[in-house]
């Protein structure tokens, strides 16, 4: 049976597991550097689109957190290679913000806001700049055959006051207008965890991915074949277990929680 204290490789996700908007759970800040202590390192993997890692790099400091670039992995991340691996010089139309068009942009993918005859990709992101005019311009493309890929499938995004609609739900949207589904590109598949173990070597033994959803960040996790914390900070509860079938390796209320468990561990 694994344990958490084999661990070197932590993927956490973000929002619902360590932050809620601009609050810091507890125990987030001792518990990455317990995991610097013993040698290990940790990845933020976010299927949230809406800003660039510099935002986010901000936001952590903010909240009392150094961080560097490659401390974060996105869904953008990985839509970025798969493009540039799968549709090279594809052109995508970008119902995103501004921050998720510049991101594609400056990795040299042929981008536009417009529904031009030659769009060959429709590229959803969650969008906190949504208008009726890019759901316009989506159902247009889509009902002339442009592909549909989205990058992540999360039906709401927490916040201090409730949810919001995310990528997935807008895409339910579309999917209803047009009859087109979307080829999803973040978790719940395995690319994230994939990448990141190839960025920092370590195995899948030694690996393991936390997050407040069963759906996307606890299924990627199994779907790349590693063991998961499922934590109840953020959207999930225990009852999602069996409602998704999806099962975690660990269930655990917080980071707070999974710290302390180590460290009783490691006394002993």
């Amino acid at each position: 049976m694994p344990t958490l204290r084999e661990k070197r490789l932590f993927l956490l996700d973000m929002d619902g597991t360590i932050y809620l908007d601009d609050r810091l759970f507890d125990g987030v800040i001792p518990f990455l550097h317990y995991i610097r202590q013993v040698g290990g390192r940790y990845l933020f993997l976010t299927n949230n689109s809406s800003r660039g890692v510099e935002g986010y790099m901000e936001k952590m400091r903010r909240l009392g957190i150094e961080t560097e670039k490659s401390d974060y992995l996105t869904s953008v991340d990985v839509s970025i290679a798969a493009l540039q691996k799968e549709r090279p010089g594809k052109k995508c139309y970008v119902f995103g913000t501004r921050s998720f068009y510049a991101q594609l942009e400056s990795a040299g993918i042929p981008v536009t806001d417009r529904p031009d005859p030659d769009v060959d990709i429709l590229l959803c992101g969650f969008d906190r700049e949504l208008t009726f005019q890019k759901l316009e311009d989506a159902c247009i493309l889509l009902n002339r055959g442009a592909e549909f890929w989205a990058t992540n499938p999360d039906w709401v995004c927490p916040t201090w006051y409730g949810s919001v609609p995310d990528c997935g739900s807008v895409c339910r949207m579309l999917t209803t207008a047009t009859g087109r589904t979307p080829r999803f590109l973040g978790k719940p598949r395995p690319d994230m965890v994939y990448l990141s173990m190839a960025r920092t070597g370590f195995p899948p033994a030694q690996t393991v991915l936390l997050g407040d959803r069963l759906y996307t960040d606890i299924a990627c996790g199994v779907n790349a074949g590693i063991d998961t914390v499922f934590v109840l900070s953020g959207e999930g509860t225990e009852a999602d277990i069996e409602k998704f079938g999806v099962h975690p390796t660990w269930v655990r209320r917080d980071i707070a929680e999974i710290l302390q468990e180590l460290q009783k561990t490691e006394d002993n």
